[in-house]
């Protein structure tokens, strides 16, 4: 990419959004189209288009989708399917009619199987059924990174898509409701030690393992693909390595300065039992995680400090 060149980061103010902004302003790009939800409505297809239109980038990166964990995968499927799919394909058209040079679209590692080989490798993917606590996503991920190897294969289009592992980092969503695993903790966890809590319950059993990656990490990771990878296939992004869901509570307690019991409440859903992502093609390109998993929880933290602990 050339650094005067028009780069368009859909959903620049979310996790992965607002990380590629820090990591492309780092490296010198300065030309970029950043719109907030209330400047473009990326499920309006008339102004997506009309956007493209007018601005015309060169290359896009599409980090906007409805995320959340498994309780709100689970209380709002229709929201999940229909928004992820509305926003998707309408970036992934205009892109196209407006001749954008490359494309990246953020996948997600929880649409694999719900038994995958372990470690998952890409060809994993529609191999098995879905883990039924995040179909709904999945199914529309699944069509999103679908879209980009049709655009490929008909228009000749370079349209990638990656599957990151599990994300965490400044800019995430702390709701108890609607977050993921890892800030839900780390709000959790806060609130019983600002409170004098001696326990906190979470759900499920605390033995399904997981891999963790730091947004900026990822972010760097994107820039890799999109300078780097010319093949018509996705590609995993991860650390390599996974720990236990409990073992990952007690390193965010740590962190948090919570000391009080972990309890698991068994009648909750664990979710799928492991999920770790074989990332030898993006190592291949010579991109590696550079931060630990303790000192990006620490800068999460640090985030969750300044963003919510007032409130």
């Amino acid at each position: 990419m050339d650094k005067n060149s028009k780069i368009f980061v859909a959903g620049h103010q979310g996790l992965v959004g607002s990380a590629l902004v820090k990591v492309l302003k780092g490296d010198g790009f300065n030309n970029l189209l950043l719109r907030t939800r209330e400047e473009l409505d990326l499920m309006d297809q008339k102004g997506v288009f009309d956007f493209f239109s007018q601005e015309k980038p060169s290359y896009v990166f599409v980090a906007a989708a409805k995320v959340g964990g498994i309780n709100a995968n689970s209380s709002y499927p229709a929201d999940f399917l229909y928004m992820n799919l509305q926003i998707q394909n309408n970036i992934i058209e205009a892109s196209y009619r407006s001749g954008v040079d490359k494309l990246l679209f953020l996948g997600s590692s929880c649409i694999y199987p719900k038994k995958p080989q372990i470690p998952i490798r890409e060809e994993e993917l529609l191999s098995g059924p879905l883990e039924p606590t995040n179909e709904w996503y999945a199914i529309a991920k699944i069509a999103g990174l679908k879209m980009c190897q049709a655009y490929w294969k008909q228009y000749g289009c370079k349209f990638v898509s990656v599957m990151p592992t599990n994300l965490y980092g400044p800019g995430d969503n702390y709701d108890l409701q609607n977050s993921h695993v890892l800030p839900a903790m780390i709000r959790r966890f806060h609130e019983a030690k600002t409170a004098g809590k001696d326990s906190v319950t979470l759900w499920g059993s605390g033995s399904p393992k997981r891999e963790f990656l730091y947004s900026e990490d990822l972010a760097r990771a994107c820039l890799v693909v999109m300078e780097k990878y010319e093949v018509n296939e996705t590609i995993n992004i991860g650390c390599g390595d996974d720990m236990t869901i409990k073992e990952l509570a007690e390193t965010v307690a740590s962190v948090v300065g919570f000391e009080g019991r972990l309890e698991w409440d068994t009648t909750k859903p664990d979710g799928t039992t492991r999920k770790l992502l074989e990332s030898s093609k993006i190592f291949a390109l010579g991109w590696a995680p550079s931060v630990t998993l303790r000192d990006g929880i620490a800068l999460a933290y640090e985030d969750f400090l300044k963003r919510f602990a007032r409130d």
